[in-house]
């Protein structure tokens, strides 16, 4: 029987609830498995500064892959291991994307979230209100996002949130030309990464820094930005709430995220 060494925990939608919170069971089953030696991993789409309202109940986590694989962070030596990046031209570009659709560019770096701040009040308008007190406690609010991105030589990630499903299918039409990897994530959102770059890789690369096999690994997901991490693990979990595409890909299905379903991936497979 394969013995497992890591489990790679997605955040929204499968380690947090769905109004956002880490439950004290999904904290208990973290803590015990890095007691008895295993390692515990986040696999994000959110940049670090996303994760400060967490990081008291993480003490059994050390290893984050942020920003879909585009960061790699120790979170005990609170430093970066592995950074990846969209060049600034190519981050304007999408700027402007969004600006045809009224929608919201998110920039999301390796030291900050940068958000136009009339478009983060607005934040339900684009699908994201379950976000609007991480946007408000975390972010940074700035009146041009594209002056934000001209000061940026490069970006790990940009997202971007569109009124509507249509919006989002017409824009991506072009977006998916570029020499970028994008995931549709949230209600009407898509997520842009640097090309060759996604949770897989970031899983690959950090198991390999750790000296991990692939096949002792586990990734637990929900969506579509799980898919490469969920393909590159030993196994593949999903999480109840799963979308079906993600279910059906997976080796195994556990609890939803409101019932400790990353938990129960830990205690199932690691414990």
């Amino acid at each position: 029987m394969q013995s497992y060494e890591l489990i790679a925990l997605d955040m929204d939608g499968t380690a947090l609830t769905a109004d956002k919170r880490l439950l004290d069971e999904t904290v208990r089953d973290m803590d015990e498995a890095a007691a008895r030696g295993k390692t515990v991993v986040l696999a994000t789409g959110r940049c670090m500064p996303e994760l400060a309202g967490y990081r008291d109940k993480l003490a059994g986590v050390r290893y984050v892959i942020a920003v879909s694989g585009a960061v790699l962070y120790d979170l005990r030596e609170d430093k970066t291991l592995y950074c990846a990046g969209i060049d600034r031209e190519l981050v304007l570009r999408l700027v402007t994307i969004a600006g045809q659709y009224d929608a919201m560019a998110h920039l999301l770096c390796a030291d900050a979230s940068v958000l136009p701040a009339g478009k983060a009040a607005r934040a339900d308008d684009y699908g994201m209100g379950p976000y609007q007190e991480l946007y408000s406690t975390s972010a940074k609010l700035v009146p041009d996002i594209r002056a934000e991105a001209e000061a940026r030589p490069s970006v790990p990630k940009v997202n971007i949130y569109f009124h509507s499903q249509a919006d989002r299918q017409a824009a991506y039409e072009t977006i998916k030309t570029l020499p970028l990897t994008v995931t549709f994530s949230e209600q009407a959102g898509l997520e842009m990464s640097p090309p060759g770059v996604d949770k897989g890789t970031g899983l690959r690369r950090l198991a390999d820094m750790l000296g991990i096999p692939m096949e002792a690994t586990v990734a637990v997901g929900d969506g579509d930005n799980d898919r490469p991490m969920l393909a590159a693990a030993g196994l593949a979990v999903a999480v109840g709430n799963a979308d079906l595409d993600v279910i059906v890909m997976a080796d195994a299905v556990v609890a939803d995220n409101d019932h400790n379903g990353a938990g129960q991936a830990i205690r199932g497979l690691l414990l």
